[in-house]
């Protein structure tokens, strides 16, 4: 038997995502994820960091959560960056095609809102398709693997040094 990926509906909405989506989020996360996400070293950005609901999506399929992106404000090294993560698809739709949505149109608004990039720290192969590459000068706070530190330019160069808050200019 194979397994064939399984495609979004093409009804897939892309929204910001709101204060009354919480709780479905959480749901998916405990199911994308599992009891460990909550141990993870992007997480201990996420304590520290400003949410940006604004830059934050959810993808509906025909009114179900299929997935969602949140973006985060922090500074790395100094320079005001975006974080990104948790990045997160149903279990029944992965593979095919929302995180890949998700990721571009968050993307998209950061870079529209002037954002001088985004990190995140994920899968290389995966990630580069959206122009992610190794950010090794990037320190993130607790152990993790260098190789998975990731950053997407889009004006000036991969920042260096350490993440942590951002503070307001």
């Amino acid at each position: 038997m194979s397994v064939q990926p399984c495609a979004p509906s093409p009804a897939l909405i892309l929204a910001p995502e709101a204060p009354a989506d919480a709780p479905l989020i959480e749901a998916l996360l405990d199911r994308a994820f599992g009891p460990g996400r909550l141990a993870k070293s992007s997480e201990r950005v996420r304590e520290f960091a400003q949410f940006a609901p604004e830059l934050s999506f959810c993808a509906w399929d025909a009114g179900r959560l299929a997935g969602v992106v949140r973006l985060w404000r922090v500074a790395a090294g100094g320079r005001p960056v975006l974080f990104l993560g948790p990045l997160a698809v149903d279990p029944d739709l992965q593979s095919g095609g929302v995180g890949r949505q998700l990721v571009e149109r968050a993307c998209e608004a950061a870079k529209a809102s002037g954002e001088a990039g985004v990190l995140l720290v994920g899968d290389h192969p995966y990630f580069s398709q959206f122009g992610f590459d190794v950010a090794p000068g990037v320190i993130m706070p607790g152990p993790t693997d260098a190789r998975r530190v990731l950053y997407r330019a889009f004006s000036g160069e991969a920042p260096q040094g350490a993440v942590a808050p951002r503070h307001a200019a």
